[in-house]
């Protein structure tokens, strides 16, 4: 696809100083500009590119003025940054809007769809299963039965979601991720072997939820694992059954929730975080990386550590922490006197 300077500053509102026709047809950062890209300017730190850049059009901040010649033309706007990102989503949003039904897939007669769907190939769809408007669905994807999904959502390749699992409007699950699969339970019997207890429940994903490739989402052994509206979900993340994550919270990859723990509202944590199940964490809790936490947690804690404690003890006794060799030495060197 080609846009001209003129049709992408319409989208921006911007002005155009230099060629309005000049075709662009790729994004790239301003030090790889290459001709027919489009980059921009908004850190005064790369400056200095712009009268190298060999990118055929540059979003820059209103204020700038150039001081020796450019060959790139400019896209004036308020905010370069925030002008670039709308651009990008606008970029997306065309890029992905394919609609239609590829061949060979399987759809039960059952199954009810809305307008402007797009189901890619291989992709197996079950019985009752609602699909709403505008609902994208990459190749080889797997949809069991009973499953729900809002308008909008958008499901990339080898996504699965099991049964009875609910979707909401405008989310994204990325390519590998495993919604609704059984959680890890078992009980052990007079033999010393484990029978494994039924899992009956579902998953549901309220609206604007992201979920991350690779990431797992287990079905409630009862009732429902929850996933409140707007939260984020990095790569490689395991929430296991029956937990609840609260509306806004973001959690950074390769960290594991284990059952029926709760999570509340607007908390941010890092990656590789370990949280032990049955707990429940307040709102506005920040954890930082590689945090374990096992037990539960007031509103507004700052967390570090495993076991994790405040981040003002922590920093405190990390002081302590990086010199214990000396320490003992000195002890012992007081012992032998």
């Amino acid at each position: 696809m080609k846009f001209t300077a003129e049709q992408i500053a319409g989208v921006l509102d911007g002005d155009v100083v230099g060629n309005p026709q000049i075709e662009v047809s790729k994004l790239s950062k301003i030090e790889e500009g290459v001709e027919g890209a489009l980059t921009f300017l908004a850190n005064p730190k790369y400056k200095s590119h712009i009268y190298t850049t060999k990118a055929s059009v540059t979003i820059v901040n209103r204020t700038f003025e150039p001081e020796h010649d450019i060959a790139t033309t400019l896209i004036k706007v308020d905010d370069a940054y925030k002008a670039f990102s709308k651009l990008l989503e606008y970029y997306n949003s065309v890029k992905m809007n394919k609609q239609g039904i590829e061949h060979p897939v399987y759809i039960a007669e059952s199954c009810k769809q809305g307008k402007d769907i797009y189901i890619g190939a291989f992709t197996y769809i079950g019985e009752n299963v609602s699909l709403g408007n505008n609902v994208k669905i990459y190749p080889n994807s797997y949809i069991g039965d009973n499953v729900t999904i809002g308008d909008n959502t958008v499901l990339f390749s080898g996504a699965k979601v099991y049964s009875d699992c609910v979707i909401g409007k405008n989310c994204v699950i990325n390519s590998g991720t495993i919604i609704g699969a059984d959680g890890f339970g078992f009980a052990p019997n007079e033999h010393g072997e484990y029978d494994k207890v039924p899992q009956i429940g579902n998953v549901i994903l309220e609206d604007f939820v992201d979920v991350g490739a690779g990431t797992t989402i287990d079905r409630a052994t009862l009732g429902s694992t929850i996933i409140r509206k707007g939260v984020k979900l990095d790569n490689q993340i395991q929430i296991a059954h029956n937990v609840e994550i609260g509306k806004n919270t973001v959690i950074a990859a390769q960290t594991g929730i284990a059952g029926s723990t709760k999570i509340g509202e607007n908390c941010q944590i890092g990656g590789q975080v370990g949280i032990v199940g049955h707990i429940s964490i307040g709102n506005n809790v920040k954890i930082q990386a590689q945090s374990g936490i096992n037990k539960s947690v007031k509103d507004n804690e700052i967390l570090q550590g495993s076991p994790a404690f405040t981040l003002t003890d922590y920093n405190k006794s990390y002081v302590h922490f990086k010199n214990l060799p000396k320490l003992v030495k000195v002890i012992n060197e007081i012992e032998k006197k």
